[in-house]
């Protein structure tokens, strides 16, 4: 029966971290051995465990294997760098021949420089400009066909607006005709005509609105006060002389 297959992640465990990490550090550093051995290659292998201790191996010297890794790795950089700037200078080039490119077709498409082209290439520069156009034109009904939509949902809007205004001021109009019957309709006519006196006023809602008001003047004063000083000299007749 096989082994199950180990989940590869940080242990928690402190004990069993590091009895791993022994069991597998003399794996790592026997595998290097007989690699050395076996291919006759030149091995450096460091370790620092998670308590910082150091674990080395290598079957000739540290120092010349640290060495060479620098000399190495410098020519490295430097072949990257070089070999990075080929690789941009060829993008820069195809860059430069696509612009080119562009810019004659452009301007064939205008009707310039074609004095170049044969008449299958005339014919096919025909076929582009037709379908351009047509694409154009399909896009420009598209676009008007959308704004007419739109302008007749605005129309509609607009109607239905106006519509309540012109309902709203057919019901002002309405309230205003009662409220000048109303106001009509309180003229005070109780007393004659012919002793009233007649008072203009403005409606306090409506200053068009003329309400009259009737005051009337009380009759027969003369007689009133004459009956009056009749009365005294009665009393004067009346009263027994005095001594």
């Amino acid at each position: 029966m096989g082994r199950g297959k180990i989940v590869i992640e940080r242990i928690e465990n402190t004990t069993t971290r590091q009895v791993t990490f022994s069991k597998r550090r003399s794996g790592l550093f026997k595998k290097a051995k007989e690699l050395a051995i076996l291919c006759d290659a030149e091995v450096g292998l460091i370790v620092f465990s998670s308590t910082g201790r150091l674990y080395d191996f290598t079957n000739t010297s540290m120092k010349s294997v640290i060495e060479r890794y620098q000399e190495a790795n410098d020519q490295h950089v430097m072949m990257s760098a070089t070999a990075e700037a080929k690789l941009w200078q060829r993008e820069a080039g195809i860059l430069r021949q696509q612009l080119h490119n562009l810019q004659e077709h452009h301007l064939q498409l205008l009707g310039q420089q074609l004095s170049g082209l044969d008449v299958k290439d005339l014919q096919n520069l025909e076929n582009t400009l037709e379908m351009s156009l047509s694409n154009i034109r399909q896009k420009k009904d598209t676009l008007m066909t959308d704004q007419i939509q739109e302008l007749n949902t605005k129309g509609r809007l607009k109607h239905k607006e106006n519509i309540e205004l012109y309902n709203e001021l057919n019901r002002v109009t309405q309230e205003n005709a009662e409220l000048k019957k109303k106001v009509h309709g309180q003229g005070v006519n109780e007393h004659p005509k012919d002793t009233a006196i007649k008072y203009s006023i403005l409606n306090v809602d409506d200053e068009n609105v003329p309400v009259n008001l009737e005051l009337s003047q009380p009759q027969n004063v003369e007689s009133e006060k004459s009956g009056t000083l009749n009365l005294g000299e009665d009393d004067k007749t009346k009263r027994p002389a005095t001594s």
